[in-house]
């Protein structure tokens, strides 16, 4: 069976780096972009099976870039990562499509199983940020 492909978007190298890490065993790493325009570029291009994107970036925000891809793209699921914890964030994630929101606080616990939940069409939200 053929690894699940991932698309990293983070403008932090060091998080890039441990994300690849992390899932690296299990999902084939495609690519790995710094700003939300290159998360655009490269979604279309390399069509992976999941972006998993921060909301703060660069050139274009991770909310922007997600809302213009998924009128065109309904394959990839997303999953936000993200030091944003706020309610409001979440909303705004989930409005633009995502299935995941993983806080970095958390993405050794969530973010894997965030990426099965969304490959299966359901929702995963960090622990952190549950209600409780």
């Amino acid at each position: 069976m053929d690894k699940i492909r991932v698309l990293l978007a983070d403008d932090h190298e060091t998080i890039l780096a441990q994300v690849g890490l992390l899932l690296g065993d299990d999902f084939d790493i495609v690519g790995a972009v710094n700003n939300g325009r290159d998360a655009i570029v490269e979604t279309r291009r390399l069509n992976p099976d999941v972006l998993v994107i921060d909301i703060s970036m660069p050139v274009v925000d991770g909310l922007e870039a997600v809302s213009e891809l998924q009128p065109t793209n309904q394959r990839t699921k997303v999953i936000f990562l993200t030091v944003h914890q706020d309610q409001d964030f979440v909303d705004a994630a989930l409005s633009v499509g995502a299935l995941g929101y993983v806080t970095k606080s958390d993405v050794t616990t969530d973010l894997v199983p965030a990426i099965r939940e969304a490959l299966q069409g359901r929702r995963y939200l960090s622990q952190s940020i549950r209600p409780l």
